[in-house]
């Protein structure tokens, strides 16, 4: 008689547990600060990532919008198409495609794309 428990049960509900894990972990990636990408723009160029922070300016019009997050490492321009820009003071987290505008000296500016947005 076979137990429900047998070695090939067992290693099937072990891979799907590890897969559900995988996944799960996948679709929590961390946030960025925002001075780590200021700091090195041409690595993150391009790219997607996650910050957040506090909305210090904000301007929008039919569902589009701007407007600047700070972290306490640094402040990042966000443009935003569909979504309009939330209100100055409110707490926000933001996907999107980072794009370094330029470098001078030891002053970096950048714009991040967003793509989604997620309770901080």
């Amino acid at each position: 008689m076979k137990s429900a428990h047998s070695r090939p049960a067992m290693l099937a509900r072990a891979a799907a547990l590890s897969i559900l894990v995988l996944g799960f972990t996948a679709g929590c990636r961390g946030t960025v600060p925002i001075g780590e990408l200021l700091d090195d723009p041409g690595r993150y160029d391009g790219e997607t990532v996650r910050v957040k922070g506090r909305v210090t300016e904000s301007v929008g019009a039919l569902g589009y919008g701007g407007y600047r997050i700070q972290d306490g490492t640094g402040t990042l321009n966000v443009v935003s198409r569909g979504r309009g820009a939330p209100t100055e003071g409110a707490r926000v987290g933001i996907e999107g495609i980072f794009h370094s505008v330029f470098t001078f000296g030891n002053r970096s500016e950048a714009v991040l794309e967003e793509r989604d947005r997620f309770d901080p």
